[in-house]
């Protein structure tokens, strides 16, 4: 039997460890193939290369069923006889509308591992098969769970031996130390399975110096990485042992529970910019919170990102829709979580997945949309109008912050003004002078100035920021834009006061005479530093101002 092991990746980037894990486990048993695709490509051709295959196995998630399911249909069209699997976590709930299509001949529920196995093995029993579903006269037939599969089981297996060494370093690599997650936030998948089950540490280890070697950026696919102090604390070491200078590793992690000997290990002893944090914050409305069953501390939890916010990258989340959170709610919510001012800011909307209890909440009149990704329309709390003004703060949010092009102007608007109102009015603006999908990175500082001289005429700090942040994105220095810089003559003759090589760098001197991190008033202009390669600086002149004027 000729099967193919495949998905539809979000990105290129991205690799899919569920496959490379059933194919480590079954590659010699007859004739197992591995192929990914991504849900950009052309899906006729992704049939056509399936089609000779006598099963295609296919992994499905929220974000690529639409994609996967219409290359099953066209593989059906091509080859009546190819059976089509589907397995992952889109179809192991409420899978009813998706097997009783003629083009799906069988899903896996749950975990895959046991179940693909007895399938390779069946020889067409397919009662054999734990956790299958199929049709039997169009009658769609369960066949009992299998109990959770042993990790253990994965001792001495690689999932990555399979790929080149040297296309692993383009690419995100996830790696996997547990299973589960003891929380039960009910709008999560996660909570579905509150029994946590580690992988043999040996064989987390091989695996993480596997792809330290041959990787860059490593993602652990845990929940709550950090449950246990003696295992994070142990795997952080093995890092800081034998990681390379270019890798990056991304945790999903609980703040309010992470321990102070872990905090402390890393101050103490992680090179800056090593880790990135996961943190699920979602809203920091506790009513809202314990409606979803879910544990948060926020105080505590903001006391940890401040403690280690020198040393990791933060990637905070924030969730729009929760039962409970009202306009106000979700207000307070952004602006407290934006003023720890983390490098990322996700401002995600409440989805609806196939399996949550959030699904059954009637009380709180929710309307979502039926399709993936099953996002929220209206409810109690929120309208429609509402939802759309907030997503129009998002787009300005990924564009001016998670995006980089406005940090220096936004610093100052936490501090001065009120975040969510800036930022959702900066968002509708944007929206009625460009499509938020097709702009230029001059319409983006010019949209933002034209925003502020209009609704904050009086704040010339925030005119000269927005200018600054225009300067600082380039790596090459820019033609001119919203503010010119000083007289050329003036110019050299300060570089050469300051003894800037000017030979070596080019610079850009503007007649703006704040600091740009405390927005005092400053003697000396400010002046950005370009090599053509890296990205500019703000040249320190600081300790020259007593002794120097222009």
């Amino acid at each position: 039997m000729q099967t193919l092991l495949t998905t539809l990746n979000a990105k290129y980037i991205h690799l899919n460890l569920a496959i490379r894990l059933l194919y480590d486990l079954n590659k010699y048993k007859g004739n197992l193939t591995l192929k990914e695709f991504t849900i950009k490509e052309d899906t006729l051709s992704i049939a056509l290369y399936c089609k000779g295959f006598d099963v295609v196995a296919f992994s499905c998630y929220i974000w690529n069923i639409t994609q996967t399911l219409k290359v099953c249909k066209q593989i059906k069209e091509f080859n009546p006889n190819t059976k089509i699997l589907l397995g992952g976590p889109e179809v192991s709930y409420e899978y009813n509308d998706i097997i009783s299509q003629y083009y799906i001949d069988y899903i896996i529920v749950g975990e895959g591992e046991t179940a693909f196995e007895q399938f390779l093995s069946c020889n067409g029993n397919l009662q054999t098969v734990s956790n299958l579903v199929y049709k039997i006269n169009n009658e769609v037939v369960k066949n009992p769970d299998a109990k959770n599969f042993d990790l253990t089981n994965y001792q001495n297996l690689n999932p990555y031996l399979i790929d080149l060494p040297q296309e692993l370093y383009n690419k995100v690599c996830y790696i996997e130390t547990s299973r589960g997650c003891p929380y039960k936030c009910e709008f999560c998948l996660a909570s579905l399975d509150n029994k946590v089950r580690y992988l043999p540490t040996n064989t987390i280890k091989e695996h993480l110096l596997f792809l330290m070697q041959h990787g860059r950026v490593i993602k652990f696919l845990d929940r709550t990485f950090n449950i246990k102090r003696d295992f994070t604390i142990e795997i952080f070491e093995f890092i800081l042992k034998h990681h390379k200078p270019e890798n990056v590793f991304q945790f999903e992690i609980t703040a309010d529970i992470l321990h102070p000997d872990i905090i402390k290990f890393i101050n103490e002893k992680v090179p800056k910019g090593l880790f990135r944090f996961e943190i699920g914050i979602q809203t920091v409305n506790h009513k809202a919170n314990l409606e979803v069953s879910r544990k948060q501390n926020f105080e505590k939890t903001k006391s940890i990102i401040l403690q280690v916010q020198d040393k990791v990258e933060l990637h905070l989340d924030l969730i729009v829709g929760l039962p409970l959170d009202y306009w106000e709610d979700i207000k307070y919510s952004f602006e407290e979580v934006f003023k720890l001012e983390a490098p990322e800011l996700q401002l995600g909307f409440l989805k609806f997945l196939k399996g949550t209890t959030m699904r059954d909440k009637a009380q709180h009149e929710f309307v979502f949309d039926p399709n993936p990704p099953y996002q929220l329309i209206k409810s109690k709390y929120l309208n429609e109008e509402q939802l759309e003004d907030i997503v129009k703060l998002e787009n300005a949010l990924e564009i001016y912050w998670n995006g980089k092009k406005g940090i220096n102007f936004l610093k100052y608007v936490n501090k001065k003004f009120s975040s969510f109102d800036f930022l959702l009015g900066l968002g509708k603006f944007f929206g009625t002078k460009k499509d938020f999908h097709k702009y230029s990175l001059e319409d983006v500082y010019l949209i933002a100035a034209e925003y502020c001289k209009t609704n904050y005429p009086s704040d010339s700090i925030l005119q000269e920021l927005i200018a600054i942040d225009y300067y600082l994105h380039h790596k090459v220095k820019p033609k001119p834009l919203l503010i010119n810089e000083i007289d050329k003559k003036q110019k050299f003759e300060l570089l050469d006061e300051l003894k800037l090589n000017h030979h070596k760098f080019r610079y850009v001197v503007l007649p703006i005479f704040i600091n740009v991190e405390s927005h005092k008033k400053r003697e000396l202009p400010v002046i950005i530093q370009y090599d053509g390669v890296n990205k500019p600086s703000l040249v320190n002149t600081t300790s020259k101002e007593k002794c120097i004027t222009t």
